[in-house]
């Protein structure tokens, strides 16, 4: 069951409560029977990373959607790499 923040528009009482989904949203405040509002909190979950596919938590065998093909290899090869002591000082200025 999600916990719900409220807090008092009279006195200024927040506090949190442990409700169901059918339950009906609180309107008197527990201390001075004044209005309550309930607050919004950011979501508790955050996605970070490169990607997240549908099947990442799922069974292949349940799956009908495959993810999402990897970008293709370059076929052109990398240029080999030159250790900076090597470079000669009037090629290096």
């Amino acid at each position: 069951m999600p916990t719900y923040a409220y807090a008092c528009k009279d006195c200024g009482h927040a506090f949190d409560i442990v409700q169901s989904f059918s339950d009906s949203s609180l309107t008197s405040c527990p201390e001075c029977e004044g209005t309550l509002r309930k607050k919004f909190n950011s979501v508790g979950v955050v996605f970070k990373g490169s990607g997240f596919y549908r099947t990442d938590s799922r069974d292949s065998k349940g799956s009908t959607v495959s993810a999402a093909p990897a970008a293709p290899a370059s076929t052109a090869p990398a240029p080999a790499a030159v250790p900076a002591a090597s470079v000669p000082a009037a090629a290096a200025s």
